[in-house]
């Protein structure tokens, strides 16, 4: 038997795409597992995007919302504005009335990673105001706690995450995920796959 679990992002500048695709390789390293990256739509024009310095999108597929229902677990990713969510990603949210009418997301195991502009940008802030959306569908949140071990405790270098899940300090948008960070991206794809697993073996 397979499962499958869906990691939707929006990422402006990269940063939370390279930790998507991390959370992927985690997820796809459990036997049994198929894991599949998409992208959540943009609002901005292509105008603004330029003039904002953001670089081309990748090729990853955009998802729909009625797409979420097939997944057995999710993970959510999204840089911070202002300690929430940024707004592409709660626009997506808002196109999901459909799927909350009839609690089709209900039971769901489900995550969140993030990025920052600095240590003190939201890196918990953002994934406690994300945890409405997902309450509200229904659906279990999922933070990875401790379990990625002694990472979690590092205090000689700049790191980000929190036991709410995978994180990234973006900066002025030069720095890049470190590998310490991308290892915790990797760590909570793994483990959110086994949850997956566990709940629907129970089912």
């Amino acid at each position: 038997m397979w499962w499958w679990c869906c990691f939707s992002y929006y990422s402006m500048y990269g940063h939370v795409a390279k930790l998507a695709e991390q959370i992927q390789k985690g997820a796809a390293s459990v036997e049994g597992v198929e894991a599949k990256l998409w992208q959540v739509p943009e609002t901005l024009t292509e105008e603004v995007l330029g003039k904002l310095g953001a670089p081309p999108k990748s090729d990853v597929p955009i998802i729909a919302p009625h797409e979420l229902d097939e997944a057995d677990g999710l993970i959510f990713g999204f840089p911070t504005r202002y300690g929430m969510m940024c707004a592409q990603f709660k626009a997506f949210f808002d196109s999901t009335g459909g799927l909350w009418r009839t609690q089709k997301l209900a039971g769901k195991p489900a995550g969140i990673f993030f990025s920052t502009g600095s240590q003190g940008g939201g890196q918990e802030t953002t994934a406690l105001t994300a945890i409405t959306q997902l309450v509200h569908h229904g659906m279990i949140f999922v933070p990875i706690g401790y379990t990625f071990g002694a990472g979690m405790f590092e205090m000689e270098n700049v790191k980000g995450g929190s036991p709410y899940g995978a994180g990234t300090f973006a900066g002025d948008g030069t720095r890049q995920p470190s590998e310490l960070e991308l290892e915790q991206a990797f760590h909570q794809g793994k483990y959110m796959a086994g949850i997956v697993k566990k709940f629907k073996g129970s089912a």
